[in-house]
């Protein structure tokens, strides 16, 4: 009997290759997202830094000028913060919508290893039913030898 050769292997490797790639398109979002949370956390950081510095230097006095223009470099890092929130919640949407085509994927894959095993089961039962009609057989020609012989 001819060694087991699954029928779909081609689709099977195809299907696990895009597996492999949806994977590594996640990776790359999981990734990019916590790149956007650390500069994030710098961020939120430097606001607390200057935050500090600003009220040293309303204790030690300055001018307005100086003052107002720290409350600004403030606020336009509280806006870089509120920037990178918003591009971690789309990233998360990104990656939820990436996890559910890898979870599809996952499955695709699962089918054909769940074919491949059904049709690897049915080449077993084949190739044992063959040995047996080729046991049966060469018992019955031994059998008939024995008996021609006497």
């Amino acid at each position: 009997m001819k060694k087991f050769q699954f029928s779909l292997q081609k689709l099977m490797d195809f299907r696990q290759q895009e597996l492999d790639r949806q994977k590594n398109i996640l990776s790359a979002l999981q990734a990019e997202k916590r790149q956007i949370e650390e500069s994030r956390e710098l961020l939120v950081v430097k606001v607390t830094e200057q935050s500090e510095q600003l009220d040293r230097v309303y204790r030690l006095g300055s001018t307005a000028s100086d003052i107002a223009m720290r409350k600004r470099y403030i606020v336009t890092l509280q806006q870089e913060i509120h920037a990178r929130e918003q591009q971690a919640i789309e990233k998360q949407r990104e990656i939820e919508e990436q996890l559910s085509v890898v979870v599809e994927a996952t499955k695709e894959v699962k089918t054909l290893e769940k074919l491949e095993e059904k049709q690897l089961e049915e080449y077993k039962n084949a190739a044992n039913k063959e040995n047996e009609l080729f046991i049966e057989e060469f018992v019955s020609s031994q059998s008939v030898r024995a008996a021609s012989g006497e």
